[in-house]
């Protein structure tokens, strides 16, 4: 051993492709979601149930393709009202089916763009049921295992998804959030509650190197949180989110730590 430590590594996703490929404003929300791409690593891309379409789908998955960038699905939850945001009543088979339908319809696109589905990162309400219902995200990681054992499931670290996906051999990637508040179990702070969005990016860059240097997160009652930070989101529904993600990236950069994307069946 020559006593050098291992330099700090993260991967940063975002949730992208949120619009319909017909609606008004299309072109627009692409630019956007082509804008913060150029920070990222890896994409997380709406499938037709909480938002997206087969078009919006297409042009993400080409998009990140010619980048080299990681293909995620985001499936959740088919309200496109409430933006997948609000907790549905499933069954954990109910799980499995609405993720292996929205995961196949975007691997069935990318694969006729010479493009590769490699993780799976469920979508807000889902994503916070299966953070703590070891039920349904049972459901969820059997599914994606059907679907493909060599895909990634991200999950929330220390969540209940994660430990599901490892449980049905899955490679996981463990998720923190620099730009979302945290609770003290771990959890995030809701959304429209104080606390719940960091807008700074500076902050949010400090906080984040702080999971990656120390493994401890601060929640909002000031108590630390253990984490493990593989891969980083930063959401991508505000106006300013390229400016944010890019002043982000160019912090974590300056203080050494390599942003890369993260390897398929790598990530334990």
């Amino acid at each position: 051993m020559n006593g050098r430590s291992a330099p700090l590594r993260i991967d940063l996703n975002g949730d992208l492709g949120e619009w319909d490929s017909s609606a008004a404003g299309a072109a627009e929300a692409l630019r956007a979601d082509e804008a913060l791409m150029e920070s990222l690593t890896s994409v997380n891309i709406a499938c037709g149930g909480h938002a997206g379409d087969g078009g919006s789908m297409r042009a993400i998955v080409r998009l990140a393709r010619d980048r080299g960038l990681g293909i995620g699905a985001h499936p959740g939850f088919a309200d496109r009202a409430g933006i997948g945001r609000r907790p549905i009543a499933i069954t954990p088979a109910g799980a499995a089916r609405l993720v292996s339908e929205q995961v196949e319809a975007l691997r069935r696109i990318a694969r006729t763009e010479g493009a590769r589905v490699d993780h799976v990162k469920p979508h807000g309400a889902l994503y916070s049921m299966a953070s703590t219902d070891a039920a349904i995200a049972g459901g969820i990681a059997d599914a994606v295992a059907r679907i493909d054992p060599t895909l990634v499931l991200v999950g929330l670290s220390g969540s209940a998804l994660s430990a599901a996906g490892r449980y049905a051999g899955l490679p996981t990637a463990s998720e923190v959030f620099c730009d979302r508040g945290y609770t003290s179990a771990g959890t995030l702070v809701p959304r429209g509650e104080e606390g719940s969005l960091l807008d700074d990016p500076l902050t949010a860059a400090e906080r984040l190197l702080r999971m990656l240097r120390t493994g401890v997160v601060s929640s909002r009652d000031g108590t630390d949180v253990s984490v493990l930070a593989e891969t980083a989101c930063i959401h991508g529904d505000s106006a300013a989110a390229a400016v944010f993600a890019r002043r982000l990236r160019t912090t974590l950069e300056a203080a050494g730590v390599a942003v890369e994307r993260f390897t398929p069946g790598r990530i334990e």
